[in-house]
């Protein structure tokens, strides 16, 4: 048997920023080292370079106005090919066994779709026989390999995914997010310096806050992690000192503030079909529709038309899906015989995330009165048990996520609070 095979297995996954530069992998493989050196099998899932991706993504728009999805897959699925084979080599200069896995070296199944899959099955046969023979496995995140034995992409954020799944599929003990920040805040604190540091954060706050536009974990990652009730920790790449947030099935209902965290999410788009047959059938038409070319719906509202017997239907969706949702819509216009399509891309969802808003009366209302009271005009809303999200003017987002946080986070804003945190490492 190998001195290896009973060791516990971790795994880590690196962002992008983390691995910008040669001197940003020297000191992944470091951190990755010294978790082998603890006795632990090692897998790393990394991510493109900085901003590698988006490179990629603008060099295909300038090629092609609706790159097919197997050659644009093929194409994202570069950059962590090249990150995974660059952390591998400077571990092996350190002295050490490594081995750089693409998504289907390493397993990653996933469905057909492209762009947006979703994993599968995870064979792990090839991974465990490297760990097994002490070398430290570095899988690309962000892909996977569909039934035709074509690469897939996750969908942005899916190296998240990819970890977190891995994670359950070796069974590892827990699973640790790194990336340039220490952990989750209540609200990003490149937008509101005051932000503080959450320590411990329920996994149904955390899904939420990454539903609706915090950019620091995969709604997917998060879910994953839920269902399969792994350890799941964000950290820092730079500040190792910092034991940054963990992810755990329920948050103490006496932690004091009702909200937990704040999001902006400017990648939205409003489209409304004004003038609807106000009979059965209608919103199933509409939205059937949608899903059938795997357009994702967030708000709704309904509202009376100006005319008897009609009425309109609002909703938003991401704005990477706005040029197919209206084809689209304009099919199902003349299908149900609707007024007309609008559309604004021009809009910013505000919300806020708290488990202990489910008993609190007047979260609400004290959501609208900071934004009242610094102008901000609300354009729809949105509501659940441990979410209020608002639509405002896309230029206005940021204010309004200023307003909402101190009116929820006074003491964050004290003079004493503000130079706290301003040592946290954005």
């Amino acid at each position: 048997m190998s001195p290896y095979s009973e060791s516990p297995i971790i795994v880590q996954k690196f962002g992008g920023s983390s691995v910008a530069d040669a001197e940003k992998i020297k000191k992944v493989a470091r951190i990755i080292v010294d978790t082998f050196e603890k006795g632990y099998r090692t897998v790393a899932v990394i991510s493109a370079m900085g901003d590698s991706t988006d490179d990629l993504v603008e060099l295909a728009g300038q090629l092609s106005e609706n790159p097919g999805g197997r050659e644009y897959d093929a194409l994202l699925a570069t950059g962590e090919m090249v990150s995974v084979a660059a952390v591998a080599m400077a571990i092996q200069t350190m002295g050490y066994q490594a081995v750089s896995m693409n998504g289907a070296q390493a397993g990653i199944h996933t469905e057909d779709l492209h762009n947006r899959a979703r994993i599968l099955e995870i064979k792990t046969e090839n991974m465990l026989n490297h760990l097994n023979q002490g070398y430290i496995v570095l899988v690309t995140g962000f892909q996977g390999i569909n039934s035709k034995g074509d690469f897939t992409t996750l969908g942005r954020g899916g190296s998240d995914t990819s970890a977190v799944a891995l994670t359950g599929a070796l069974n590892a003990e827990r699973c640790d997010i790194y990336t340039d920040v220490r952990g989750v805040y209540s609200t990003d604190p490149r937008v509101v310096p005051e932000a503080i540091k959450i320590d411990q954060i329920s996994y149904i706050e955390m899904m939420e806050l990454a539903r609706v536009g915090a950019q620091v974990l995969h709604p997917r990652a998060v879910e994953l992690a839920r269902q399969g009730n792994i350890k799941l920790c964000k950290r820092s790449t730079f500040y190792l000192e910092d034991s940054g947030t963990m992810m755990i099935g329920e948050v103490s209902s006496d932690r004091g503030n009702a909200v937990t965290g704040i999001a902006c999410d400017n990648s939205q788009s409003r489209f409304a079909v004004v003038g609807c047959p106000d009979q059965p059938g209608v919103a199933a038409e509409i939205f059937g529709s949608l899903a059938n070319e795997n357009i994702s719906v967030d708000m709704i509202i309904q509202s009376l038309g100006k005319r008897e017997g009609t009425n309109d239907i609002a909703f938003t969706i991401n704005s990477t899906d706005a040029h197919d949702a209206l084809r689209v819509l304009k099919a199902v216009q003349q299908k149900i015989g609707a007024d007309t399509i609008t559309s604004d891309t021009e809009i910013a969802k505000v919300s806020i995330v708290g488990a202990g808003m489910i008993d609190r009366p007047g979260i609400a209302a004290e959501m609208f009165e900071a934004l009242s009271d610094n102008g901000i005009n609300i354009k729809m809303i949105s509501t659940s048990e441990i979410k209020i999200s608002c639509l405002v003017d896309k230029a206005q987002g940021h204010e309004a996520v200023r307003a909402i946080h101190r009116k929820f986070f006074p003491h964050a804003h004290s003079a004493e609070d503000v130079m706290v945190n301003e040592k946290v490492g954005y």
